[in-house]
């Protein structure tokens, strides 16, 4: 979704899910390959809206779980990733009970000011 206000306008592309391109949960049960397909479902909102992970203004990270070395492991992949950018910025990453799809691990909101 593209919004506008006063200041510019904005893409806010919540729930990046680990679903390939038919609809498909990828790595049940494996934090690294769901990472590795929410960056690159991100990176293709992304560049739709014209943006790229430098554009990003906040993110959110949910993960199923409450260990923090996994949280961590997570957060580690995500900054060495392509949109290692998107997290120099407000970042949030969250240990929770739940996700949408039955065997996900990891969803990502993110928010980007769209250049001009």
């Amino acid at each position: 979704m593209t919004s506008r206000s006063s200041g510019g306008a904005y893409r806010l592309s919540g729930g990046q899910c680990p679903l390939d391109a038919g609809g498909v949960l990828v790595g049940p049960g494996d934090f690294g390959a769901q990472v590795d397909q929410v960056v690159a479902n991100t990176v293709i909102a992304l560049g739709s809206a014209g943006a790229g992970p430098e554009h990003v203004v906040r993110t959110v990270i949910y993960v199923v779980s409450a260990d923090r070395d996994v949280l961590a492991e997570v957060w580690r992949r995500f900054r060495a990733s392509p949109l290692a950018p998107a997290f120099t910025t407000a970042s949030t990453l969250l240990g929770v009970a739940q996700l949408g799809f039955p065997g996900q691990l990891v969803e990502l909101d993110v928010t980007a000011a769209l250049p001009a």
